[in-house]
């Protein structure tokens, strides 16, 4: 969700954020002075590190660094936290009927918290030890958690230092493309395949700006498994701002279309989409992707995402109030200002949606309870969806709400983002019905709504807009 040095990987010992045990016969302590204050010091700056770190106050059990901002005091003990990635177990599909395994597909989706929005959003990592937002230590965890679960294809967000990830998945045999988005933002979106498995074919991009769609981007990518499947892979990272639903389902609409476009050009082959989509399972962008229309005028903009109703706590609702769409904001949701009903395309599902998991991990629609967890945000905002023509063989579960709160807010010393990967197995079905059936999708709740006389929305008492 976008919002928003370095320790040595050598065999020497790691710094530490609780000192060393005291001697036996500690030397009297002296109040009010540190390493770098001390008589004949010549440096104007003190590291972290196992050989000068030292206790500031036993008593207060509180721990300085005096590296990072004057005056900022860390909590010298936290309770130890277990290996949690390596905890999540995957689920499997009972009936999926699939072709031999050499012909299973796994794509991981991982929003990897940019280096910049980490570094300038620190009121969403309050309670994360300082050691554990440092990039260096982030690059490695999610280095070894994407090697841990193997994935044939990787959908990264918020990349900012896309080199530092390429060269350690070059070492593993991945090929991988950038798409930076535009202006002054740094981070943007990656893609990376097993060069011994998969081909890429076509690859295209959406730079949003061009549309007057923010500077969000996406990548549509063409790839061959095995010298014989075909799919389509999109790869998008939505704009955060939950007060610009109609920015929101715009990009999403676009995404949807030119993914079904080059679908459509290499003989109709099946679509993978995965992504941070910055909406709930609860939201109308939620039911847009899966229903394949919304009716935009029984929503408030502002709410089309599910985000300023969850744990942010920044939109408090004081009035009732109906709200009209501007002729600009019903063009960016829809495509055309006279025309109030967003569609797409695609017949998508949603894999997680599609395999029951464990009841402490799924939330509503049977998405996972949370992706994503910092101080103002905990909730689902990550998925991967999928067309007719491939089908999701099993699924990575994510960990359970209570063990996600007792780490008080990610990333931590053992999750490198403050996003959870999803991942998932696709496999591509011996024959493929194409009979023409017709879409049986229950009608559409908006349509039944639509005889109302009226619809009231609640809005904020506040104008401003919250930043990307």
């Amino acid at each position: 969700m976008s919002r928003r040095g370095a320790m040595s990987s050598t065999a020497a010992p790691r710094a530490r954020l609780s000192p060393p045990a005291p001697a036996s016969h500690p030397p009297p302590r002296k109040r009010g002075r540190s390493p770098s204050s001390a008589p004949g010091s010549t440096a104007s700056s003190w590291r972290a590190s196992a050989e000068n770190a030292v206790p500031l106050d036993h008593h207060r059990r509180r721990w300085h660094n005096p590296e990072r901002a004057p005056g900022r005091v860390w909590q010298r003990f936290r309770a130890p936290q277990l290996a949690l990635p390596s905890s999540r177990l995957w689920v499997c599909s009972e009936d999926a009927s699939t072709s031999p395994s050499g012909d299973a597909c796994t794509i991981m989706s991982y929003n990897i918290l940019a280096d910049y929005n980490a570094q300038n959003h620190p009121d969403l990592y309050l309670d994360v030890p300082w050691d554990a937002l440092r990039w260096d230590s982030r690059r490695r965890l999610i280095i070894r958690e994407i090697r841990h679960w193997d994935p044939d294809l990787v959908c990264l967000q918020e990349v900012d230092r896309f080199q530092d990830i390429a060269t350690g998945m070059k070492s593993r045999g991945y090929e991988g493309i950038y798409q930076r988005r535009t202006g002054d933002t740094r981070d943007g979106c990656a893609m990376f395949w097993k060069s011994k498995r998969l081909h890429l074919l076509e690859e295209d991009s959406i730079d949003f700006s061009e549309f007057n769609l923010r500077n969000n981007v996406a990548q549509i990518c063409v790839f061959e498994l095995n010298g014989t499947h075909k799919f389509v892979l999109g790869n998008i990272h939505v704009l955060f701002n939950p007060k610009r639903g109609d920015i929101k389902l715009g990009q999403i609409r676009m995404l949807l279309e030119k993914a079904n476009a080059l679908a459509e050009k290499w003989d109709k082959i099946p679509i993978v989409l995965a992504g941070d989509f910055n909406s709930t399972p609860d939201s109308a962008i939620y039911k847009f992707l899966s229903t394949m229309k919304l009716n935009i005028s029984l929503h408030d903009r502002r709410q089309l995402s599910g985000l300023d109703s969850s744990d942010f706590g920044l939109y408090e609702l004081c009035s009732l109030l109906k709200y009209q769409w501007t002729d600009e904001e019903v063009r960016n949701a829809t495509g055309c200002s006279n025309v109030v009903v967003a569609e797409h395309p695609l017949k998508l599902s949603s894999s997680y949606a599609m395999l029951k998991g464990n009841s402490d991990n799924r939330g509503l629609h049977g998405e996972p309870s949370a992706t994503s967890y910092h101080k103002k945000f905990l909730g689902t905002v990550d998925y991967l969806w999928h067309t007719r023509g491939i089908e999701c063989s099993r699924v990575l579960d994510t960990l359970p709400i209570g063990v996600l709160r007792r780490t008080r807010g990610l990333p931590t010393r053992e999750i490198g983002s403050d996003h959870l990967p999803i991942v998932a197995e696709f496999s591509f079905p011996e024959s493929v019905d194409d009979s023409g059936e017709e879409d049986e999708s229950e009608q559409d709740e908006s349509e039944k709504e639509m005889s109302k006389a009226q619809h009231l929305f609640f809005s904020s008492d506040s104008s401003a807009e919250v930043a990307e």
